[in-house]
């Protein structure tokens, strides 16, 4: 919900997309946002898992599949291989639609764990 201009003492990215983007959408734009991500060298990752965004949630803007989430989950787990020892702790948040909510969140833990 962030503008891309409120980045914060230089530590955060807001990106907000267009309702109904897709995952080539969302894709393109973390792609483009890694490197700062990466510039802020962090000793540890935070990720607030939320999985509304999927295309069956009902509360969704967004058309993301579980593929999606495994796809960000392992560019998190990148940076924080060269960033912090690995070290990722995830918390789960949103998700209304329980079918998609647990595909999404099964996906979100195979790719940590990978």
């Amino acid at each position: 919900t962030g503008a891309a201009s409120e980045t914060g003492v230089g530590n955060i990215v807001n990106m907000p997309l267009a309702a109904g983007t897709g995952g080539a959408g969302f894709r393109a734009a973390w792609d483009g946002a890694f490197d700062r991500v990466e510039s802020f060298h962090p000793e540890l990752i935070v990720v607030s898992a939320g999985f509304d965004a999927h295309r069956r949630d009902p509360l969704a803007g967004l058309d993301l599949a579980e593929e999606d989430f495994a796809w960000i989950t392992r560019r998190i787990a990148g940076v924080a291989d060269g960033s912090c020892a690995g070290r990722v702790v995830s918390t789960l948040e949103g998700g209304y639609d329980l079918d998609a909510l647990a595909a999404s969140a099964a996906a979100h833990v195979a790719a940590l764990m990978e």
